[in-house]
């Protein structure tokens, strides 16, 4: 089977990219090039920044919340979707970038090279309070207030320590 045919059937699966791609195609494209994603630093009127618990297969730790932007989607509607997504509210972005970064994971061979923007963003609404880190082990995908950079932050991430208050 020549390489355009391998290619052909690989795009049989996709349906509309712009909704994302399957799990097995994605992965092959993170393995190959980097990825693109946004980034949300929510702060609060205490100076405190918006993490969210991630527990996958990737990572397992404090993040600050983000996704990866789909095929011919433009920033702030990825920033919007992940604001839904993961706070469950909706935010208000700055339209410049606070940060564009570079992460190379060198020991990662999926996922393992981004090109993140961070956005500063404001809270339109209330968080989704179910989803409220209330004490404990946390748990994937609950979010919390930090006054500063907390030492369960998972690695890439180190990136924002300095959008962060001094302990």
């Amino acid at each position: 089977m020549r390489l355009e045919e391998h290619i052909d059937a690989i795009e049989s699966f996709i349906e509309d990219p712009r909704q994302g791609l399957p799990q097995p195609v994605f992965d092959l494209l993170s393995r190959i090039a980097p990825v693109v994603n946004v980034d949300l630093l929510v702060r609060n009127e205490r100076g405190e920044t918006l993490l969210t618990w991630r527990h996958d297969e990737l990572y397992h730790g404090w993040h600050v919340p983000g996704g990866v932007v789909r095929f011919k989607e433009h920033l702030a509607d990825r920033v919007a979707a992940v604001a839904r997504a993961e706070l469950g509210t909706t935010v208000t972005i700055k339209p410049e970038p606070l940060a564009l970064t570079q992460i190379i994971e060198p020991t990662r061979a999926a996922r393992g090279h981004f090109v993140s923007f961070l956005f500063d963003c404001r809270l339109d609404g209330p968080l989704d309070e179910v989803l409220r880190h209330r004490g404990g082990a946390p748990k994937a995908d609950e979010w919390a207030w930090h006054a500063t950079f907390p030492p369960d932050m998972i690695a890439a991430h180190e990136i924002y320590r300095r959008f962060f208050a001094q302990s």
